[in-house]
């Protein structure tokens, strides 16, 4: 194809789906997000899209129009819409009228403006059983009435090229034919923490705010990520309080709290979560990226510390030229609530292949 097919991202947070899109070769023409700080990263990162930082129920036809034009020429639209208020006790009659479901019907109105080719919504993996499938079977619903086939697949990042164990459910519409997410094509290979953030580990001492890496990138993982100048940014280390660096320094790659002696604790507990003080294995893949306490239920896999950003953005699958903006603890929470973009980039790729068939 000579011309790109257009994208919007909406609840696009820093932009994890869209910079998978990218990747794919789809025009980002813009993104919706409530949080100012993501909106500042995603700007900072697609320079030729708008990111519009705004309540989407604030947002009618005439704002959508005024800020995207004209939306028929949206070919595609993304996006992690809330859907917790569907429920089979909340029924048709409440169902729209719920606070939960609003922000759901206003990524519906998108869909209804711009009749998409395709249409990609991202949830928790939870919203496929809950309520034994209520929430599933309406989303469908919605969808099949808007003349889409839609279907749906828990995803494992760690199986399209992310280093990192992370489940999540995809919706995908489109309105000719059917996907299939068996189509998707995963990666060839199983990267672990050390392929992604390996060739940093000598890096510990640098203070320096931008670094240069001054190896060779080490595998084809590290390749993909690499600037073309090989400068680091996002990459402040801080080291904890000393009682968590000691009680860290007791656990091996792998384990967690389990490890560390009991006269370490303010007190005496059995019941703390296996996340907890959990160190990275090297020879593994990442544990799910969160966005809790600055990502503190993960530690490096050698140093008595958290990840940095730019090593949590490594484990994500974000290129190292994808920046980062905000508080430290705005930018933590930007890596973890977003989709790895090697996991969009394979979605894409089936999406992009499907509507242009």
């Amino acid at each position: 194809m000579s011309e790109k097919l257009n994208c919007i991202d909406l609840f696009c947070g820093c932009g994890g789906l869209s910079e998978g899109f990218r990747q794919a070769g789809f025009n980002i023409v813009g993104g919706i997000d409530f949080n100012e700080r993501a909106i500042e990263t995603y700007n900072h990162n697609f320079k030729g899209a708008k990111g519009i930082c705004c309540d989407l129920l604030k947002m009618d036809r005439d704002k959508i129009i005024e800020e995207f034009g004209d939306l028929k020429k949206i070919d595609v639209i993304i996006g992690g819409p809330p859907c917790q208020g569907f429920s089979s006790a909340n029924r048709w009659q409440k169902e729209a009228a719920d606070p939960r479901n609003k922000l759901f019907f206003e990524f519906v109105k998108f869909v209804d403006l711009a009749q998409p080719k395709a249409v990609l919504i991202e949830n928790v993996r939870g919203i496929v059983t809950r309520d034994n499938g209520y929430a599933k079977q309406r989303i469908e619903e919605i969808f099949h009435e808007r003349g889409y086939f839609i279907t749906n697949r828990i995803l494992d990042a760690s199986e399209y090229g992310v280093p990192q164990k992370r489940l999540r459910n995809f919706f995908v519409a489109v309105k000719d034919g059917e996907f299939n997410f068996d189509d998707i094509k995963k990666s060839d290979k199983r990267y672990t923490v050390k392929d992604a953030i390996g060739e940093l580990y000598n890096l510990e001492k640098n203070t320096a705010e931008r670094k240069v890496i001054p190896t060779p990138p080490q595998n084809d993982y590290t390749r993909y990520l690499r600037r073309a100048d090989s400068l680091l940014v996002n990459d402040e280390i801080r080291y904890p309080a000393e009682k968590v660096q000691e009680r860290i320094s007791y656990v091996p790659q792998g384990g967690n709290w389990q490890n560390v002696p009991e006269h370490l604790w303010p007190s005496q507990r059995n019941n703390r979560h296996s996340s907890a003080y959990k160190r990275l294995d090297e020879n593994e893949v990442s544990v799910t990226i969160d966005t809790g306490n600055n990502h503190s239920n993960y530690f490096h896999p050698l140093y008595n510390r958290l990840p940095t950003i730019r090593e949590a953005a490594r484990l994500q699958s974000f290129p190292d030229q994808f920046e980062f903006i905000g508080s430290r603890s705005d930018q933590y929470r930007q890596v973890g609530n977003a989709v790895p973009p090697l996991l969009a980039k394979a979605i894409a790729l089936e999406i992009l292949r499907k509507i242009t068939k």
